[in-house]
């Protein structure tokens, strides 16, 4: 996806702070898909050792056996918080939430689609 400059029309705070994070070919098990009112699909809570477990998009992950599965890419579930009037650059957008690098602080993480404004620049 090419990067896309975004306005934060509302704020987010992360609820997770210590965000589950493993490299390409980590094992996984999964648990609960998330179902919630905001239209989020195809996310899925997992569990990798030595981690407090954390939502994964289903597309990065390879289910084996029943609840075992592998991870397809890299990836992090740490979300970034933002506020109103904030200036973000979108790399990628997954199930609802766009991966945003802050240039004001070089910090990235997630960040809810519906918080969002696409602008041009």
């Amino acid at each position: 996806m090419k990067a896309k400059n975004y306005l934060v029309v509302q704020d987010h705070t992360s609820e997770y702070p210590e965000p589950i994070t493993f490299a390409k070919g980590a094992f996984l098990t999964v648990g609960e898909k998330y179902e919630g009112p905001e239209g989020w699909y195809d996310w899925l809570f997992c569990d990798t050792p030595g981690q407090k477990g954390g939502w994964v998009p289903a597309q990065i992950i390879e289910v084996i056996n029943g609840r075992a599965a592998r991870a397809r890419e890299d990836y992090t579930a740490r979300e970034l918080n933002v506020q109103e009037g904030d200036l973000l650059l979108g790399s990628r957008t997954m199930n609802g939430w766009v991966w945003c690098k802050n240039p004001g602080s070089s910090e990235s993480g997630w960040v809810p689609l519906a918080n969002l404004k696409e602008v041009c620049q």
